[in-house]
């Protein structure tokens, strides 16, 4: 397991400060100049998401993804190779920058972005939205607004797909970043107007067998209206 001790000093260090977002751009800095790592940069796309996809894959031709929190683009570039006509955001201007570095030739469209205040051409744009423990990564107070912008993304037809630590109610949620999601928490993506396909809760199959969530949501199309004819 990676070490997540810096992690959580510089959370808590800009949640003090009253910019709970702002670690997020100080731990890439520090990765990038070498002085630190980001514990969730796998260099590889998330094995989560592979699974999801080896069971279930999605029509791709002609559809638009947005992976939320792209960080390094792993994910991003994966959905590209899938066929989806991919964006990728960050509120992180040097995680955007190295993934253009790391992937010149990329199709992605990465982005520089804040989720709590997202371009208005993203609302209701995407056929496909993945997010990928970006949730877990905010406190508590700023996690139904976060999953209130998430679901917004998603077209009529469109499909979410989130992937989360997770924990039961009467757990703590001990000191994160990471923070482990609460179902009822999740339920807020029905909320906010979702339809919940697939949820599974699931530990992982070797130490330290960490729990998980991963759920499907869905943008049910509008109605089809007759007209009335008088």
């Amino acid at each position: 397991m990676p070490d997540r001790t810096r992690t959580r000093e510089l959370a808590a260090e800009f949640i003090r400060k009253g910019d709970p977002l702002g670690w997020f751009e100080a731990l890439y800095q520090e990765a990038e100049s070498g002085d630190g790592i980001v514990p969730w940069a796998d260099q590889e796309p998330n094995p989560r998401l592979l699974e999801f996809w080896k069971a279930r894959q999605l029509e791709t031709a002609g559809k638009r993804a947005l992976v939320v929190g792209s960080g390094f683009g792993d994910d991003a570039e994966q959905l590209a190779a899938w066929g989806f006509e991919t964006t990728g955001f960050d509120i992180s201007k040097t995680a955007i920058e190295a993934t253009k570095k790391r992937y010149p030739e990329t199709d992605v469209e990465y982005v520089v972005a804040d989720l709590f205040d997202p371009p208005q051409s993203w609302l209701h744009a995407f056929d496909f939205v993945l997010e990928i423990y970006t949730v877990q990564a905010l406190p508590a107070q700023l996690r139904p607004g976060a999953i209130g912008k998430i679901a917004q993304f998603v077209a009529p037809g469109g499909r979410l797909l989130v992937i989360a630590r997770g924990r039961a109610a009467d757990e703590p949620e001990g000191k994160g970043p990471p923070w482990p999601l609460m179902r009822a928490e999740l339920d807020g993506f029905r909320r906010a107007g979702l339809e919940e396909e697939v949820f599974e809760d699931y530990a992982e199959p070797e130490p330290p067998w960490v729990r998980r969530f991963r759920a499907l949501y869905l943008r049910a199309e509008p109605a089809a209206r007759s007209g009335s004819h008088r």
